[in-house]
């Protein structure tokens, strides 16, 4: 029974989905650290994204369930099907909130100080797609906000660096957010919401991911020259990764959204575990 309940949450929640920010997050922390940190630090820091990572996730879901309920393709999820509850998703909200502030709160003053804007910008996403053609950019807000987070809890600072690995982790989920949209173009069309494909058509929205990635590509290439231990390894990951971005892309025509899936979740997954590893490596033979 209560395996059942925890698979079902889990398919809520798309746990897998936290492959994108968390190896992210773990190479800013690499990147970003003065002075090492201590396990206990480490252990908060990854507690809070994981916990607000759960909090946006909880009010996506709570959010948009009466439109989840009419699109073909989300319908028979968990929520939409009725399988969780509203008052589930509730509670998963306000547990994950209470954890997210304890977090914030056991790794220094700042981070606690702050914590709001971050849950703010998590309730205000959802609504976005209500509001404005561009709720990509607020998810991007979102991922931007990370390094400079990470940033806050180890050093209670905000440096270029950090800013740096902000735009390249926003610009890089608000580009694979306008393709993950592009599924449900006609759907949004027809009920009124709004997005960026809505708005400039599935042609436009393709030039305005692409535009996007390649700013990630180049604020990457600004915090190797910006981080104190680039190597040799950093740049030849960071030649490995653009690769995969292009691969990404070349996935996903006007005329052909066959392999929306497999360009937003598998090459993404990638994306995010190699960023990790060349930087980590980087890291240890710097």
């Amino acid at each position: 029974m209560w395996l059942k309940r925890l698979k079902l949450y889990s398919e809520l929640l798309k746990f897998e989905h936290t492959i994108f920010a968390l190896p992210f997050g773990l190479a800013s922390l690499f990147m970003l650290y003065k002075e090492p940190p201590s396990l206990k630090k480490v252990f908060y820091i990854l507690l809070a994204l994981i916990a607000g990572r759960t909090l946006g996730m909880a009010f996506n879901r709570w959010i948009d369930k009466p439109f989840d309920a009419l699109n073909p393709r989300t319908k028979k999820w968990p929520h939409a099907s009725g399988l969780v509850k509203d008052w589930e998703i509730k509670l998963i909200a306000l547990l994950s909130l209470g954890v997210f502030i304890f977090a914030c709160s056991q790794i220094n003053h700042l981070a606690l100080l702050l914590s709001p804007i971050v849950v703010f910008f998590l309730f205000f996403y959802p609504y976005a797609k209500r509001i404005t053609y561009f709720p990509h950019f607020v998810l991007g807000i979102i991922y931007f906000l990370i390094p400079i987070a990470i940033d806050v809890a180890l050093n209670e600072r905000v440096s270029l660096l950090a800013c740096a690995l902000g735009i390249a982790m926003g610009s890089w989920v608000s580009g694979f957010d306008i393709l993950y949209a592009l599924q449900d173009y006609e759907f949004d069309k027809k009920v009124g919401l709004k997005s960026l494909p809505v708005k400039f058509g599935i042609g436009g929205a393709l030039k305005v991911a692409r535009l996007l990635h390649l700013i990630t590509f180049f604020s990457l290439l600004f915090c190797g020259f910006l981080y104190d231990k680039t190597t040799w390894i950093y740049y030849t990951g960071l030649f490995l990764l653009s690769l995969f971005l292009v691969y990404e892309h070349s996935l996903i025509k006007e005329d052909d959204l066959s392999k929306i899936n497999k360009a937003f979740f598998t090459v993404n997954g990638f994306v995010s575990i190699l960023f990790f590893g060349v930087v980590l490596l980087n890291h240890f033979f710097s």
